[in-house]
This record gives structure tokens, C-alpha cells and sequence, in this order.
């Protein structure tokens, strides 16, 4: 069974091609079940994501082609929600949508009192004059603190804050320990997700030590391409799917209103 769970739309404002399209590419690749995940609304840089009066056209969306191709592919409706440890950005329409899954993220970190955008190449120059150990143990404690809240199923890209290859000297299993222990108690799956293999990093979300950590806890997994356009849907899962086989996982999860699906990989 394959399954693609981490996909986006032209309504987050940097993605290409239309949600028919992407859902027409999935389908020739021998996809199962594929999931919309679009960046969710909230009260911070609007210009990466739709709008709350677009929530409805989104979702409404969706489940017409849900319909419409439920012949050929089971698609699911989904939000990437941004955590922020600062409650006030994250809306509460969203937390609570009835949809198929949310995937909890972690894009932003508190800077001299600011938010940092790390994965934004605007901003990259904050990594060279800062400590690089704690700046992966903070996103780390984002992450544990994002699962403690109990409102996310996945978490999107476990160590994103690696994409620019600014790296921790100490290691990185004991500084993801914490978070790793939230997120089995909180019963959410991490996803295997492709788009670091696009990035300067050219590795995976996780890491292969970061996913045998996940193993070594039992926490389930699920995949996702990350897709902004159309060539990129289904990008890297031979790769993701072959780490995923070799550390010892035989299953993957999928989302229904919320509740874990479990399918053979």
C-alpha cells in the first residue's frame, strides 16, 4: 500500500499546478491513498499560506475530488498546522476542523525575542552566529512541546532544522530523546518525508538514526512528498520506503476522521 499524506495546493501561495493535477500525477504513480495537507491559516506571514475565509474553498474542494476519483484513489483532507509555543497565532478553527488529519510543524523559533524562520533561506545568516547545539535543542523541545498539546496526528519533517547542514556537535539522539518519548505517549506517527533529498541537506526527514530512534520507541510511520508542484508529487519514495524496509518497518499509517489506519508498506 502506498501512501502520501503531505501534499499542498496553490492556496498556501508557493505551490504550482492545480489539486486536480496533483491528484492525476498520484494516481499514474500507483498511489493508494493521498492526502492534502495545505499550510493552514494563522496570524503570522499570511504570505505562506491561505487565508481563514479560504478554509471552506479548501476543504470544499477536496472532498469534490475525493469524489470524484474515489474510484481510482482514496483521498484524504488534511492541515500542516505551525506550532507556535505562543498559542495566539495557532487558530482554534483549525485545531478543531473535522478533518482526516493534521500534521503538527515546527518552522519557527523564538530568536532575541523574535521569530526566526529557519528553513527560510532569508534567514540563514541566524546559524552562523549562533550556537548551533542550542538551536537544535530548542527546535527539539519545540517539537516535544508541539506533541504534549495532543492536537496533531503527524509531525511533519522531525528534523527539519538540519535542511541548511548547520549541525550539532552533541549527539543528536539524546537531544531528540524527549521529543521522541511525547510523541509515542501522545500516539502521533512521524513521516518519512522526502523534500530534504530537494534540500541543501539532501537527506530525509528524519535522518536514518533519528527514524531508528523512532523504531527503537515504536512510533509508526507515514509518507509524504511534500509536494509544492506537480513533478513533485511521489519525489523520493523509493528512497524513504527502502530506509523505512531496512530499519525494520513492515507497516505505515494513514488517517480516517482522525483515526490510524494501518497498511503493509
Amino acid at each position: 500500500m502506498r501512501v502520501d499524506l503531505h501534499n499542498h495546493t496553490t492556496l498556501c501561495n508557493h505551490a504550482t499546478g492545480t489539486s486536480e493535477e496533483y491528484i492525476q500525477k498520484a494516481i499514474s504513480l500507483g498511489i493508494d491513498v493521498y492526502g492534502f495537507s495545505d499550510h493552514a491559516p494563522m496570524d503570522y506571514e499570511p504570505e505562506y499560506r491561505m487565508n481563514l475565509s479560504q478554509k471552506d474553498k479548501y476543504e470544499k474542494d477536496i472532498l469534490i475530488l475525493k469524489e470524484k476519483y474515489k474510484k481510482d484513489i482514496d483521498i484524504r483532507l488534511g492541515y500542516e498546522v505551525d506550532f507556535m509555543s505562543n498559542s495566539k497565532y495557532m487558530e482554534k478553527s483549525i485545531l478543531n476542523a473535522k478533518v482526516d488529519y493534521l500534521i503538527g510543524s515546527v518552522h519557527f523559533l523564538n530568536e532575541d525575542d523574535t521569530l526566526w524562520g529557519f528553513d527560510n533561506p532569508a534567514f540563514i545568516k541566524t546559524y552562523e552566529t549562533s550556537n548551533i547545539d542550542k538551536i537544535w535543542q530548542d527546535y527539539f523541545d519545540a517539537i516535544e512541546a508541539m506533541a504534549k498539546t495532543n492536537y496533531f496526528n503527524i509531525v511533519g519533517h522531525f528534523d527539519l532544522i538540519k535542511v541548511f547542514k548547520f549541525l550539532p556537535k552533541k549527539d543528536i539522539r539524546l537531544m531528540a530523546t524527549n521529543a521522541i518519548k511525547a510523541i509515542k505517549k501522545s500516539n502521533m506517527s512521524v513521516e518519512l518525508n522526502a523534500a530534504g533529498l530537494r534540500k541543501p541537506i539532501k537527506e530525509a526527514y528524519p535522518s536514518k538514526q533519528l527514524l531508528q530512534l523512532a523504531f527503537e520507541y515504536d512510533i509508526d510511520i507515514t509518507f509524504g512528498s511534500d509536494a509544492h508542484s506537480i513533478e513533485q508529487v511521489g519525489f523520493g519514495y523509493k528512497e524513504v520506503l527502502t530506509m523505512a524496509k531496512d530499519i525494520g518497518y513492515t507497516k505505515c499509517i494513514s488517517y480516517n476522521d482522525k483515526s490510524k489506519e494501518i497498511y503493509d508498506i
